[in-house]
């Protein structure tokens, strides 16, 4: 091979040097291009994910349950917001006029007419129905199982949330009884407050008649004190309250009061001493 030929093809130490050096600086400024496009591709990602995290919340986050933000009510609820945003006689000037009504008689039931009425105290089974043929609240049962049946005056009481035989709407149903023991039904108009009617209970009995005398004279408590108690336990308004024995045979004042949530808390106060022996919230 001629020397000529050889130092064409043969490189030198120092020209092999160079040529690795350059080779090296290819291969770093080929990472750079590559690092470079992706980190403007995570640039692109990152911004895609943030403004995807602006939008994503705000499909997700559960609405508030009404307009105002304030909870949705409940079929109950709702129904005692309205009965009692009508009524503008209150359970103390109904009392007053029940006992008004018959001379020397005492307060021992006092009910709004179409509140709850599922859970009414008093029950008659002979009473007369009512014209559309459905039984008057006040004849329906007793969870505290008052033995005194009180008969609805002529058996005209409407209905739940129908208008009241005077056509007035809301009433207050009261029992009022005599030193005897005599009870007497008086119907309120919850807006003017006179008596729409009031009648003896014709269905009382000798026991029946001993056992109220009986009742009213071993009660301490009066209905406005009892009315204090509970509430003074639980701020509202007193939708119902009767004298009855308990389960555990204490006689109490039965006493619903409803808060400024339309949740019913139902009471039961010592009708001797006048402390509260039981205490419930009914939140539906």
């Amino acid at each position: 091979m001629s020397l000529e030929f050889r130092r064409k093809t043969t490189l030198s130490p120092r020209a092999r040097r160079l040529r690795v050096a350059a080779g090296a600086l290819c291969a770093v400024v080929a990472s750079a291009l590559v690092a470079g496009c992706g980190q403007e591709g995570g640039d692109q990602t990152g911004a895609a994910t943030s403004e995807a995290a602006k939008v994503i919340p705000q499909q997700t986050t559960s609405p508030s349950p009404s307009p105002s933000g304030s909870p949705k009510l409940t079929e109950n609820q709702t129904e005692r917001k309205n009965l009692l945003q009508a009524t503008k006689v209150t359970f103390d000037k109904a009392a007053k006029v029940a006992v008004g009504a018959v001379p020397n008689s005492k307060l021992v039931e006092l009910d709004l007419e179409g509140l709850d009425d599922d859970t009414d105290r008093r029950t008659d089974a002979s009473e007369s129905p009512s014209p559309t043929g459905t039984a008057s609240p006040a004849g329906t049962a007793s969870p505290t199982g008052s033995p005194t049946g009180v008969a609805t005056p002529g058996g005209t009481a409407s209905p739940s949330g129908s208008p009241s035989p005077s056509g007035t709407g809301p009433q207050w149903v009261a029992e009022v009884v005599e030193t005897d023991g005599a009870a007497h039904t008086i119907r309120i108009d919850g807006v003017s407050g006179k008596v729409i009617e009031s009648e003896p209970d014709a269905d009382q009995d000798a026991a029946d008649k001993s056992q109220m005398a009986d009742w009213i004279a071993e009660a301490k408590q009066t209905p406005a004190q009892a009315a204090k108690v509970a509430t003074d336990k639980k701020k509202g308004t007193v939708t119902s309250m009767g004298l009855d024995t308990n389960d555990d045979d204490t006689l109490v004042w039965a006493v619903d009061v409803v808060a400024k949530d339309w949740n019913k808390t139902e009471f039961e106060v010592d009708a001797v001493s006048g402390s509260i022996v039981r205490e419930e919230t009914v939140r539906d």
